[in-house]
């Protein structure tokens, strides 16, 4: 994995900005700290000229260079694990990601993530720009989120398909076992989302206009009620790819995502049947596994300039959820 250059283009719109801000706004798939930190190690040149004040602001139309420095050597162990793989070609590969697995190292986990699997299976084959603990990874899925995620085997790829995310090319369908009845058939959910300020490592809705623009559509599937709880089969797409996105925003619509240890502040009192109560304790409350599953994506395959798409079935899990769940409503 060699060094990386970013270069990016300043306008008469961008004037009176700063840099750190500019740049957070520009590279979506590098945190503000991160991007902070380039600064700091003299990284980062506005017309040639290295920048060393983060809070610089803007004063004239030009270039900004980003060197991202070679990565020091990855001490990731590669390992045999089972991946799924939907498709591969040179440019890129698309797993279906079970349940329970963590998509790349960190917090203390440096084993048996998606990475670890991909640096075995692909050797030296990933992309470098999110750096040694991320290969490959353009986006990301939650650990308890099931289905299909997209990795770049070099770094043009990981550009263009990080582009095509900013430029919202890349339509993402996911399937969701929520709790209660939705407000709308089908529906639009769009607001600002930031770090709670209760819980830094949970995610909430905000009107502060410093939180990242979120947008969620949704479409109901089907629907199960006994007596007065209801459960919601539904359709998500996002326009936007925000940490926990459709978890914070189903809770915020009052639909909870079934087995969601995080924000399920509108869970009801589940008044079904034992065998689908006990269902749901097993396999998704004590498990931590919230019934979401990334279903479908399309792309533009950056060097066939094809559009692409993939689907996934239903884990078994949600599988047999809806199984059980359809069964009370023929005998209902």
């Amino acid at each position: 994995m060699s060094k990386n250059y970013i270069i990016l283009s300043v306008s008469s719109n961008d004037l009176g900005k700063r840099i750190d801000v500019f740049l957070s706004l520009k590279i979506e798939n590098f945190s503000r700290s991160k991007l902070q930190k380039l600064i700091e190690t003299k990284n980062v040149k506005f017309n040639n000229d290295v920048v060393l004040d983060r809070s610089l602001k803007l004063n004239k139309v030009g270039k900004i260079e980003i060197i991202i420095p070679r990565p020091r050597e990855i001490k990731l162990k590669p390992q045999n694990l089972e991946l799924k793989i939907v498709f591969e070609d040179k440019y890129l590969i698309l797993v279906d990601k079970p349940p329970g697995m963590v998509v790349h190292p960190g917090a203390g986990i440096n084993d048996y993530t998606l990475v670890n699997g991909l640096l075995f299976h692909c050797k030296d084959n990933l992309s470098g720009i999110n750096g040694e603990l991320r290969p490959g990874i353009v986006h990301r899925l939650d650990k308890m989120t099931s289905g299909i995620i997209l990795v770049a085997k070099d770094d043009f790829t990981h550009n263009n398909l990080s582009r095509q995310f900013k430029e919202r090319k890349i339509n993402k369908n996911y399937k969701a076992i929520v709790w209660n009845k939705l407000p709308k058939l089908v529906g639009k959910i769009s607001t600002n989302i930031e770090r709670s300020k209760k819980n830094r490592k949970n995610m909430s809705v905000t009107d502060d206009t410093r939180g990242k623009e979120a947008v969620t559509c949704y479409e109901l599937l089907d629907q199960f009620q006994i007596k007065n709880t209801i459960i919601s089969y539904v359709n998500c797409q996002i326009l936007t790819g925000r940490t926990h996105q459709i978890r914070v925003h189903m809770e915020y619509l009052g639909n909870s995502i079934i087995g969601d240890s995080k924000y399920k502040k509108n869970s009801p009192k589940n008044q079904f049947q034992q065998e689908i109560t006990d269902y749901i304790s097993q396999k998704f409350s004590t498990k931590n596994r919230h019934a979401l599953h990334a279903a479908s994506l399309s792309f533009i395959h950056p060097h066939t300039r094809k559009t692409l798409i993939f689907e996934s079935n239903l884990p078994d899990d949600m599988l047999y959820l809806l199984k059980l769940l359809k069964k009370t409503k023929k005998n209902s």
